[in-house]
């Protein structure tokens, strides 16, 4: 019946999209359907947001359904299955070019003027999310294991554990390291996949900005400030432009080499030009960036308090619900290379805590609604474990005021876990109770507190002003 439902529901997003006709390629990330449309004026975006199972639908470059996690991964690979592709690929055989030249110029000027007015910076969001989001499960659960090993380390430290123990946090920190320690291999051929350059010459360029085999005694210079250059110096911002330089560099390559000897001079080539400007510009000039970037929110989130964590708690699920928040991903990964821990995520995480209590008031409120209580039921589990996506689709955002108060509630847990301050995390992944394990230095408690404060502030905040006064209590 499982699988049944499935079918139904793949079949039912492929006929309000316009048909399987009208989807280039289909992917997914952990609530929603990504898919490629070719022509959006065929989409009947409130005929799919009515569907069965979908929770809401985010209209970019890239239609997003919002489906849930679980299910979503089972409903995006019974679409690609129906089209007999694999997850990513296209359902037609043909290049995104190809497929927006067969449509009818008029309708291709309209389409641009309609739906790419910022399509330079969507595109930016879309290629972050694109190369982040495969890397989210390896966050969460090396970041889980790192948290335990950082847990089981201070015991050792503090005497509840024999010095015995040590072996195994050293493996558990090996384990851990497999995706932190190369997270620059990782992000170059996940920002080849997503330029159009060769996935290898991606990995090489990131493992470039390692400086294996660099003489330490005598460092190379850094040409911008006499000084001289490190390991790892730029980090994954700097990494991601030099993939997309090469990625420039290889496809003009491909076109004036020769084929027989395309395969010898176009990777070295782009290998040397790409590896001399990274080693030489690119990493001083993002080292500079990304260390710019880290101070200036670290100094703000110190500074700021209450006030910096209320604001960002307040802010953040307008930025969910238009996917500006992937902007924030690298951000992220620069401080906790830098400092060992992100102090933005757990404020932020306060505006899903928000979310919740605004959904269990609703449900306290509203319990004769008996449909939107089993709306609510269904999202609050996900919910309270950081995927806030089924209350913000599913229920807060379609009745307005709601998503308002819940967007209040998290500004108030973010003032507390401001006024704490200090509290970061170690890696990036879902919020929530979820994030619990990833709280570095002993802060859970703190974090645990901003939680309860949100979920308080969403409740009360939405009992008392956020019901929608055509609903009866």
């Amino acid at each position: 019946m499982a699988n049944e439902k499935i079918k139904q529901l793949a079949k039912a997003i492929y006929d309000k999209v316009g048909g399987m006709d009208n989807v280039n390629k289909i992917r997914h990330c952990m609530t929603r359907v990504r898919m490629d449309i070719i022509d959006y004026d065929k989409v009947n975006l409130e005929a799919l947001k009515s569907i069965s199972g979908v929770l809401g639908v985010v209209e970019d470059d890239t239609l997003q359904v919002v489906i849930g996690p679980g299910t979503v991964n089972k409903v995006a690979q019974e679409m690609v299955d129906m089209a007999g592709v694999k997850l990513g690929e296209a359902l037609h055989g043909k290049s995104d070019r190809e497929l927006v030249e067969e449509k009818a110029s008029q309708m291709k000027a309209a389409q641009k003027e309609k739906h790419q007015s910022n399509s330079p910076f969507k595109k930016i969001l879309k290629a972050i999310s694109n190369i982040f989001v495969p890397m989210i499960p390896a966050f969460v659960g090396a970041g889980i294991i790192g948290g335990i090993a950082a847990v089981m380390s201070n015991l050792i430290v503090a005497g509840s554990l024999s010095n015995n123990w040590q072996q195994y946090v050293e493996v558990l920190n090996i384990i851990k390291n497999g995706i932190f320690a190369y997270l620059v291999l990782y992000t170059g051929i996940n920002s080849a996949n997503e330029f159009g350059a060769t996935p290898s010459l991606g990995g090489v360029i990131g493992g470039v900005t390692m400086l294996t085999g660099m003489n330490i005694e005598k460092p190379l210079p850094n040409l911008f400030t006499n000084g001289t250059l490190s390991a790892g110096q730029g980090g994954i911002i700097g990494v991601i432009f030099a993939v997309w330089l090469l990625s420039l560099l290889e496809k003009q390559l491909h076109k004036i080499v020769p084929d027989s000897v395309d395969i010898i001079i176009t990777p070295t080539i782009c290998l040397l030009v790409i590896g001399l400007a990274t080693i030489f510009l690119i990493m001083p000039i993002a080292g500079m960036v990304s260390n710019s970037l880290v101070g200036v929110i670290n100094t703000i989130l110190e500074k700021g308090g209450i006030v910096a964590g209320f604001t960002l708690g307040l802010t953040f699920l307008p930025m969910v619900m238009f996917g500006l928040h992937q902007i924030l991903t690298p951000i992220h990964m620069e401080m906790i290379t830098q400092t060992g821990q992100t102090l933005l995520l757990p404020i932020l995480a306060m505006a899903g805590a928000g979310q919740v209590g605004a959904a269990i008031a609703l449900w306290v409120r509203l319990r004769k609604d008996t449909q939107l209580v089993k709306m609510i039921k269904g999202a609050l589990p996900v919910g309270i474990l950081g995927i806030g996506e089924p209350l913000i689709y599913g229920v807060t955002l379609p009745l307005g005021r709601p998503f308002i108060t819940a967007c209040v509630g998290g500004g108030i847990g973010g003032a507390v876990i401001g006024a704490f301050g200090n509290v970061g995390s170690i890696a990036i992944g879902p919020s929530g109770a979820a994030l619990v394990p990833l709280i570095a230095n002993n802060q859970w408690l703190s974090y645990v507190l901003g939680l309860l404060a949100a979920y308080a502030g969403g409740f009360i905040v939405t009992f008392f002003f956020g019901i929608p006064k055509d609903m009866k209590s």
